[in-house]
């Protein structure tokens, strides 16, 4: 094996990768839709919060709220990773992106995570 090519085979090995299908997309998006009237009534009763990381963050401990954070958030996980592929960026920054989104469309009452990591209501 030449220089070359070693160097890119360990190139390769050093970067996760993550492969994300268009059926796990759609799939994703489903979820996340069929989960926003139990988003909602989580947020409205302040089990949950969205985080500075667009992801979603349990408040009130308890298995419904940590069920349904962690589909949630293995979800958006998938929708982040695409639009990472999409734009060339990270997934973690477009999940601060959709985290800004989500804040700014957010109803008073929900809890968000300003950029510091400290709660509040809005």
């Amino acid at each position: 094996m030449n220089l070359l090519s070693r160097s890119l085979c360990l190139a390769v090995l050093a970067v996760p990768a993550v492969v994300v299908q268009a059926a796990d997309i759609e799939s994703a998006k489903a979820g996340m839709r069929e989960r926003v009237p139990q988003l909602d009534k989580l947020k409205a009763a302040g089990a949950v919060g969205e985080a500075n990381t667009g992801l979603l963050a349990v408040r009130a401990p308890g298995p419904e709220a940590e069920q349904f954070v962690a589909a949630e958030n293995a979800d958006r996980a998938i929708l982040f990773a695409e639009l990472a592929k999409k734009t060339g960026g990270s997934a973690e920054s477009a999940g601060k992106v959709f985290a800004k989104q989500i804040a700014a469309a957010s109803k008073a009452g929900v809890w968000l995570q300003r950029e510091d990591g400290g709660w509040f209501k809005k």
